[in-house]
């Protein structure tokens, strides 16, 4: 799923500095950066302190602002990433860098080489990766091809995995807020807070911030909108014993490679249910976001009713090959039926209805038609929660069908990301990328720049991209560029609707 919302952030009272120079003046001193070596008329300021390093006492602790420098500070090279377990090499999330480091918190920004006649919006943008990886620097997510559209566009590390989401009763029991277990998020927000502090000095306009993310980084931007900050009840989980650590002194102390051997465990929230047996359920990760009564003090469900969020637009989606669905899911008859049997118990025979498979080869269709017809009426659900908690701003949903060249996994998660940026080919070179991909990425980059810029994706030339309501339909990208049906019947919808209603909330 991709998420981006428009901030409306406070008035700041400041005024653009930026010039054709690589050196910005800042609040914390002067910043020198570099051309971007995809586009000579982008500059990017890579590396650039947003708190202080994490490390120590600081480990587990909020961020806290970083100081301020003499002389000119060299933004020339990425910084280290934030210490993570699983590497998947060089691909659409990761750089496969072994530079990794506690010392981690840092942010790139790209901005037009020439100076603007007026404050250009800004787009922060937060990594995808189950929050136990990603990084800032990967090349997909490169800024340049949106600064090209007269973006301001920053990355930023946040802290991932143990180090990133670790509560506990006795870190809550030393903070201020009895709180403990979102420090990633923290982070987030104190990035976002320095953008807003210091992006007039890049040409930005902090009235007008955009955050965006992916998978992980969608429930991540989410987490801005829904956090209030305010005291309340804690929840979390302990690892103490299982390290071999009694004190916080002495967790504090653990090297972080001791840290990293629980960096990819698994929630066991499916255990003695009857998803426990279900082939297409993973577990959530161990390390996330909890309701921690201060960072975030409600469920998503009880925060669009109560409408205790912004009232800001919001573009989101879902992809055809994602969360279930895939051009080969796996399945034989008698799986494919045992499996959703399981998974919906007294819905099965009207399933089985409606999503018909007689052989091997009829579970494909059926059961990538569940999945999507599940993202896409689920997703439409949710802004209609949305406006029925009071909120009025717009909220855009769609669905994505491209697959890109030469992979076999069809127009999976995050393959949106390819074009969206604008950076092809130099993201991904030796790809062989078609007219069509070109032509696709074109329009992609014009609704989410027109978003970014306007709170709306409309444009010329574009076809129209209503906003979400009572019409049962989303918005199609990719193979083709206009508006769709959820389901290709109402019972189907209907069906779906049934199965949400009989699901736990979380």
């Amino acid at each position: 799923m991709f998420f981006i919302l428009l901030l409306l952030a406070g008035a700041v009272a400041s005024t653009p500095i930026h010039t054709n120079s690589s050196i910005v003046h800042t609040t914390y001193g002067d910043i020198l950066g570099t051309t971007s070596q995809y586009r000579p008329d982008i500059k990017v300021f890579k590396g650039i302190p947003y708190a202080q390093p994490p490390t120590g006492e600081l480990r587990w602790k909020p961020p806290v602002k970083p100081q301020a420098w003499s002389g000119t500070y060299n933004a020339t090279t990425f910084s280290a990433q934030c210490p993570q377990d699983l590497n998947m090499g060089t691909g659409l999330w990761t750089t496969g860098s072994t530079d990794q480091s506690e010392d981690c918190l840092y942010m790139n920004i790209w901005t037009p080489s020439t100076t603007p006649s007026s404050p250009l919006p800004v787009y922060v943008w937060a990594y995808g990766g189950r929050f136990v990886d990603g990084s800032g620097d990967v090349i997909t997510y490169d800024g340049s091809g949106l600064a090209s559209q007269d973006i301001i566009t920053v990355t930023f590390n946040f802290r991932l995995g143990p180090l990133g989401f670790l509560a506990h009763p006795a870190l809550s029991a030393e903070s201020p807020h009895n709180s403990s277990g979102n420090y990633g998020i923290l982070d987030i927000i104190s990035a976002v807070d320095w953008v807003k502090s210091e992006i007039a000095s890049f040409g930005g306009d902090p009235n007008r911030i955009t955050i965006g993310g992916q998978s992980s980084g969608s429930s991540c931007s989410l987490d801005m909108m829904y956090s209030p900050l305010a005291s309340g009840l804690v929840s979390g989980l302990s690892t103490m014993a299982s390290l071999n650590a009694t004190t916080l002194a002495e967790m504090r102390s653990l090297p972080v490679s001791t840290l990293l051997t629980t960096d990819l465990l698994n929630a066991t929230i499916f255990v003695n249910t009857n998803f426990q047996k279900v082939t297409t359920f993973m577990e959530p990760p161990e390390w996330r976001p909890v309701l921690d009564g201060y960072v975030l003090s409600h469920t998503y469900g009880a925060t669009l009713r109560d409408n205790t969020h912004p009232n800001i637009p919001i573009l989101t989606g879902n992809n055809r090959d994602e969360s279930g669905a895939s051009p080969d899911p796996g399945f034989t008859l008698s799986t494919f039926r045992s499996n959703f049997s399981t998974m919906l118990l007294s819905l099965g025979d009207e399933f089985f209805t409606l999503y018909p498979a007689n052989t091997t080869n009829q579970t494909i269709p059926s059961n990538n038609a569940f999945w999507d017809d599940l993202g896409r009426v689920s997703t439409w659900k949710w802004a209609l929660d949305w406006y029925a908690g009071g909120a009025t701003a717009n909220i855009y949903t769609y669905f994505w069908d491209h697959a890109p060249p030469v992979q076999d996994l069809g127009a999976f998660h995050g393959s949106e990301m390819y074009y969206v940026f604008n950076n092809l080919p130099y993201n991904y070179p030796n790809m062989p990328w078609t007219d069509t991909d070109f032509e696709i990425e074109k329009k992609m980059v014009a609704y989410w720049a027109n978003f970014i810029k306007t709170g709306n994706p409309n444009g010329e030339g574009l076809a129209e991209w209503p906003a979400s309501g009572t019409e049962k339909n989303t918005m199609w990208l990719g193979n083709s560029f206009g508006v769709g049906e959820l389901t290709n019947s109402e019972a189907r919808r209907e069906f779906m609707l049934e199965w949400l209603a009989k699901s736990k909330e979380w």
